[in-house]
């Protein structure tokens, strides 16, 4: 089929490079330039494993194009994404969906017969409704469907996401949109990958759903891990205890730092903002966005006290990892943000690595001596703090950091280390919920 994507950010790219490899004719189309350009160059705006590759894969194989053109693209197309950014809107907390509604203003006069336009952003209930007046203002006599597919996609693992998805979920509100989706979705249920067909409506509170019940799992065992620190307990064995049983399952109870990123963070709150507006409070959403906020904050707090409490100017702690988690350059709302503002704001200066994420951790970050490697970020540091759990911090030799550190003092936020192990090398170890 005939797939025209907009947007070219990190859902747009990968999902428009997946269905270019399932065989449809897909092109992508944004507004930026640079973004546009690079992508023909055959360079890739954003990290992820295998993505690179894909792209280069489809493009040669004259699946996958790239333009600026939405006019030029969008002629004999069956089905349009859109695939645009839905920030958290300044002062309320609400979703923007000024991308949305300007990308289904644009595209109105130009759609063809029969087209399915289907919002793959991630959007408030209610937003495929205005979409359909909006083209429907513009084109009334146009026949064409409007319809919910949203991404279940994980940073760093999103092309086996996509791939093989734990189910794929459209909201369709007629036959033809129904018909059309599962056609474009056919590789994939052939693999018995379930597709969840479900009202538009439904569909778009689904995603909110999974996400905000997904922080509250990574609320929970954060809390859980504080009370073990209290009582003498090891939150590992916890989560084992609990994760076992099947209705509640293993995935998201590894405590850390506190869950950020481009999706858990606004989609809390445009779901808190959602149930304001319908009158319908979410108390347990309330307290999970709380909690989360704090947690990132304490964790700051979580290093001086290692370091000894109290006055700590003039000290230096080597940060290992940036993103918000493994296998992304993603920076946004990552728990190292107030991890290291926490320690500036204590006087102590910051060197930093992340294997991926520096150029992006340098438009928020700033203040801090970013390094090369790990080892140059521990050389006369007084700790070592691993914020972000990177394969290439679960094995860092501990005799070499003993000697590069001024202090053998490691704060293991991801719990990525044996106790055991990091005392016998001579250190001070610090972990979380342990």
């Amino acid at each position: 089929m005939r797939i025209v994507m907009i947007g070219t950010g990190y859902v747009g790219l990968v999902s428009g490079a997946c269905f270019a490899d399932f065989g449809h004719e897909v092109v992508c189309v944004d507004k930026d330039q640079s973004k546009i350009d690079a992508l023909l160059a055959g360079e890739i705006p954003i990290f992820e494993p295998g993505l690179d590759e894909l792209v280069a894969k489809n493009v040669e194989a004259g699946r996958l194009a790239f333009t600026l053109d939405l006019a030029e693209a969008l002629p004999g197309t069956d089905a349009v994404f859109i695939a645009v950014g839905t920030p958290s809107r300044r002062g309320d907390g609400h979703a923007d969906l000024s991308y949305v509604y300007a990308a289904a203003e644009e595209m109105a006069p130009l759609l063809p017969e029969g087209v399915v336009v289907v919002d793959k952003s991630t959007v408030p209930v209610g937003t495929g409704d205005e979409v359909e007046r909006i083209i429907r203002e513009t084109a009334p006599d146009l026949e064409f469907s409007v319809a919910s597919n949203p991404e279940f996609l994980r940073e760093g693992a999103a092309i086996d996401d996509f791939k093989r998805p734990d189910r794929v979920v459209i909201g369709v509100n007629d036959e033809h949109a129904e018909r059309v989706l599962a056609e474009i979705y056919r590789p994939l249920t052939r693999n018995e990958s379930p597709l969840v067909v479900m009202s538009r409506r439904g569909a778009e509170l689904t995603k909110y759903a999974a996400n905000a019940f997904l922080a509250t799992k990574i609320g929970f065992i954060n809390e859980i891990a504080d009370l073990c620190e209290k009582v003498g307990a090891d939150v590992r064995d916890v989560a084992k205890g609990i994760g076992l049983d099947s209705r509640i399952g293993n995935r998201f109870l590894m405590p850390g730092p506190g869950y950020g990123g481009s999706c858990f963070p606004k989609d809390t709150l445009a779901l808190l903002k959602t149930g304001q507006d319908y009158e319908s409070p979410l108390r347990i959403i309330e307290s999970v966005v709380a909690s989360n906020d704090q947690r990132k904050r304490s964790m700051g707090r979580k290093v001086i006290n290692a370091l000894g409490g109290g006055d700590q100017h003039g000290k230096t702690v080597a940060v290992l990892g940036l993103t918000f988690k493994a296998n992304t350059d993603d920076m946004r709302d990552s728990p190292a943000i107030s991890v290291v503002q926490a320690l500036q704001d204590g006087g102590i200066h910051v060197k930093a690595y992340d294997p991926e994420g520096m150029e992006q951790a340098k438009k928020v970050i700033d203040k801090v001596t970013y390094c090369e490697g790990p080892y140059e970020a521990m050389e006369g540091a007084d700790a070592a703090v691993i914020v972000t759990e990177w394969d290439a911090f679960r094995a860092l030799d501990l005799d070499r950091m003993k000697d590069l550190l001024k202090t053998p003092l490691l704060v293991d936020l991801r719990n990525l280390y044996s106790r055991t192990d990091v005392e016998r090398h001579g250190f001070e170890y610090v972990a979380v919920g342990r």
